[in-house]
Order: C-alpha cells, then structure tokens, then sequence
C-alpha cells in the first residue's frame, strides 16, 4: 500500500495536542515502517479549502525517508507541526522533502533547525554528494520557526528550490508573526530565528589553491558546525525566488564576536543559483551575507535590518542589480523605539588570502538606492551609514542613489585603512550622493598610508565623482518621488544621466533609464510593486 500522509484531525483534537503548552509543538511526527514503497521524492498535495463550514481539513504535511522510514509531519487541524523528531541540529535530511502551500492560511511550523543534505569535511572522509537533497518550497507556502537555534541549512551539493510568484510569494519567518504561536502576545521581532544558511562549491580564499585542487576545501560556517567551499564557481545550490525572510538572524554564538546568523547566508554559492525578488525584513545580523563563489543577486528588499543590509566578503566575484535598502526604527517589545542599520553595504575584500585562483571581492553592481538615518543601530551603536569599504575591496557601482537628509553623528561613506588598499579599483559610474555628511574621515583625504600612491592626499570627493561621471548634490536636493522610494526621474536635482548598461552582461542586467533602484515610471511592473509592498509591511513595526 502506498502511505499517502493524510491526516484529518478535528479543532478537538488540536485544542488537546496544544493545551496548557501555548501553542509550542508537543507532537511527535508519524513514522512509516520503511518496507511501503512510499516515495518523498514527489509530494502531491491534495489540499482542499474549508468551505461549507467544515471543521477539518485534507492536508498532506511535509515527509522524507530516513533510516528508520517516512518521516512525516503532523497536521493540527490548521498547521504543519515539524518538532525535534522530525528535524533539528541533529538530523540531517537527505532525501528530496517538499512544504506546499496550506489552506486557510495554515503554516509548517518548526521547533528547531532544518539540516537539508548530509554535511561533513573531506579531510575526514567525507564525500561531497554530486546531487544530493532538494528542499522544494511551493508557491504561496509559510515556514515559521518558534526558536533562535531554529534554522535552514542547505549542505553542499544539495539545493533549495524555493520559488513563488508575485501573486503568491513564500514566507519565512518567525511563529511570533501568528497570535496562535505568540503566548506574550507582543508579535514578532529581531532574532526570532536563526535564518538560512547556504554552502556551495564556490571559491573563497578562506581555502589556499592546494585544499581546492585536493578536495580539502572545508571552511566552517559562521553560526552552526557545517562546511562550505570547493572549487566551482558555477555550481547551483538553487533558487530563492519571490520569498520573505523576515525576523531571523542571531548575535554571536559560540565563535564569540562574528560568528553570527544572517538572515540570508551564501557561502561560496556559485553562479548557478539565483536569488531573485526577495524581502528581507528586521533581520539581527546582516541581511545577506556572502563569503566567496560567485552567485548573482537581483531584486532585492532589505528593511531595518541591525546590522549591514549586504555583507561582501572573501573574494566574491558575483553580479548584483536592482537592491533597495532602508533604514528605520522598530518598536522591541518592551515598547521602546530602536533605530536599525549599520552599513547599507559592508564591502570586504579580503577574509582569507588573495592567491592566484581568488582574487580579493570584485563584484559589479548596478541600480542601488540607500536611504539611510542618522540613527545609531540598536545591535552596536554603530552610525547607519550608505558604504563601508574593507579590506583591498574591488568594484564597479552603476546608477547607485545614496541618501541621508541629515547627519549629526553619521555619514554615507567610510573607508577603513585596510579599504584604502585598492580604493583606485573601487568606481562609481552614474551615480548619486545626497547627503548631509559624506565622508567620515577628519579631513576627507586618502592619507592612511594604505592608500594606492596615485590616491595619496587626493579628496575623496573627488574619488566618487571619478571626473564628473558622479554628482554630489546635497543632503535638500529633491530626488525621491512622492511614494518615498522610488526615483524622481524628473527632478531638476538629478543632473546625472543614468548608464544603459549597454556595456555590462546583458545576460544578466537588464537595460535601464534611471539612476537609483526604483523608477516612478514604472509602477506598474513587478519589481516596483515588490518594493512597494515591502515598504508598506516595514512600516507596520
């Protein structure tokens, strides 16, 4: 008989599986003996919606075949119910396992980690799965996780297929969002759980060319004991794609003061994956976070995140376009109102060391708006502040708008003397500043002593404005639309006109008109209403 992992549970029956614990997962995940033929490979959901006043609902919860057999989620009555029997820190997952979208807005629900694909070092016999497990995420699908240990890991070699529509995007995100899940009933915030970390074949000079031509590439990854990197900088580690992650990410852990959970890690993921159209939202750490390979990014949301909205790392050689960043302020539950944003972007070169197969972080980047405040983030007391450059640094930035109406105790751009190093490899083309301070250093010249001769006294002004391909036009200039975000294309303040592209891989980037992320003659597309809905759900915390 073929197991079909139907569950039909009355609200009697789910008010007793959650009585008296508030709503924290107290069920344990059916087990199938493992001679059926019952295969977690594909998994059709049979999904049916309440109507007619019906109390119960046919749902098929999420499975996998381990050792011991068919693992299978538990169904409530409302939700997927995934506790630590079912996966945590401990289990590793490592057959294809699929979470569809569930009626009447129920959600899979998760106690602890979600280890996707087996893990391990080679240097200690491990092999790397050429095709391991593939965790597939539906269209219109929530995954909520009730502990800060709670995250998603995806091994080498197996993937993340996780790719909604703009009508039906995938959530991930804290069980706090849902009053059924909140005992305090003070909603969601920072740090609620961990987020998702991806490891790929890429490169990363965290390894030394002999570890990559010997397979010993092992480099552990920030937040959990797992391993990533290799030697593919066009691997796929699969695709996000019209997804939320809101309300992940962690403070330091066990590595002590970096070793953080982001909302969004990608380490050494090559360019074979995608990461499309995604919201990230109140993350602890940064928002994401690459280290190494090559992997592209291209619309992309990051609200009110503590620490850096994107952090470039370890000689990533990736392409970016269309990334819109905000900083603001939340309100904990203690009532208080914090600001949140480090850097827009931490832009670092260098981790390990720079060898002849790695060179330090060189990506292209196109289409970026920054707004920034003048706040102090709530995780360090750090400035919120548009670019922080590091560590020999490389890049070439297109038709970027960078904002920040006042300025106190903050600016929109700082250089570290290590970023200095290759300070004439970072360029500006088509650019904007508006900013009421832009630059952090006494007196705004290259004088560390790192600096390339050719820089050494020369203003940083005159850096950005690389001989007028760039403007600085002020922090009162106009250049917003209405709406808040979007570009005023129009605006008399704009005195740049922005760069088609035309020369760049126009197998990625796409042809554009404007300066900044966001057009205000473009409402009616995708991307523009991707932005727009983000900025509406931030403004609610």
């Amino acid at each position: 008989m073929k197991l079909s992992g139907l569950f039909k549970v009355s609200l009697v029956t789910t008010a007793l599986l959650l009585a008296g614990c508030g709503g924290d997962i107290n069920v344990t995940p059916t087990v199938n003996d493992n001679s059926t033929t019952t295969d977690n490979s594909v998994n059709n959901s049979n999904n049916t919606s309440n109507n007619g006043g019906d109390q119960t609902a046919e749902v098929k919860c999420a499975s996998y075949t381990s050792d011991a057999g068919s693992v299978e989620g538990v169904f409530d009555g409302k939700d997927c119910l995934y506790n630590d029997s079912f996966a945590s820190k401990n289990i590793s997952i490592t057959s294809n396992i699929t979470f569809e979208e569930l009626p009447n807005g129920g959600v899979h629900l998760f106690a602890d980690a979600l280890m996707i694909g087996a893990d391990g070092d080679t240097t200690q016999g491990f092999e790397v799965p050429a095709q391991g497990a593939t965790m597939t995420v539906k269209p219109g699908a929530t995954l909520a996780f009730s502990s800060g240990e709670a995250i998603i890991r995806i091994a080498r070699g197996s993937k993340i297929q996780a790719v909604g529509t703009a009508a039906k995007p995938i959530t991930f995100t804290s069980s706090k969002a849902f009053a059924r899940f909140d005992d305090e009933g003070k909603g969601p915030l920072y740090a609620d759980w961990g987020g998702i970390i991806i490891n790929g074949k890429g490169i990363t000079d965290q390894c030394t060319d002999a570890q990559r031509a010997a397979a010993t590439c092992n480099v552990p990854s920030e937040g959990i004991t797992s391993y990533f990197g290799g030697k593919d900088n066009a691997d796929s580690s699969g695709s996000i794609k019209y997804a939320k992650i809101w309300y992940a990410g962690s403070g330091p852990r066990v590595g002590g003061e970096g070793d953080d959970l982001n909302s969004l890690t990608l380490n050494a993921v090559g360019s074979g994956s995608s990461f499309d159209y995604i919201h990230i939202h109140q993350g602890f750490d940064d928002g994401i976070e690459i280290f190494g390979g090559a992997t592209t990014l291209k619309h992309i949301v990051v609200t009110d995140t503590q620490d850096d909205s994107f952090d470039f790392d370890a000689g990533w050689q990736g392409k970016a376009q269309f990334l819109f960043i905000k900083h603001g302020t939340v309100t904990t539950r203690e009532g208080e109102t914090v600001y949140m944003g480090n850097g827009g972007f931490e832009a670092d070169g260098v981790k390990g060391a720079s060898t002849p197969e790695v060179a330090p972080s060189n990506p292209t980047i196109a289409n970026v708006t920054v707004i920034t405040t003048d706040g102090l983030s709530v995780r360090d007391t750090d400035p919120s502040t548009g670019f922080k450059f590091d560590d020999e640094f490389n890049a070439h930035f297109y038709n970027v708008l960078v904002l920040k109406p006042a300025a106190t105790q903050t600016s929109c751009v700082h250089f570290s003397s290590d970023g200095e190093k290759q300070a004439d490899k970072i360029v500006f083309n088509n650019s904007v500043m508006a900013c009421a301070k832009e630059f952090d250093d006494a007196d705004g010249t290259f004088n560390s002593g790192k600096e390339p001769s050719s820089l050494t006294g020369v203003a940083k002004t005159a850096w950005f404005d690389n001989s007028g391909a760039n403007a600085r036009v002020g922090e009162n200039a106009v250049l917003l639309a209405d709406n808040g975000f979007a570009t005023a294309t129009g605006s008399a303040d704009l005195t740049v006109t922005a760069n088609n592209l035309s020369s760049l891989d126009s197998s990625f980037f796409d042809s554009v008109n404007y300066v900044g992320a966001v057009s205000d003659q473009d409402t009616s597309s995708n991307w523009y209403k991707w932005v727009e809905t983000a900025l509406t759900a931030a403004s609610q915390d």
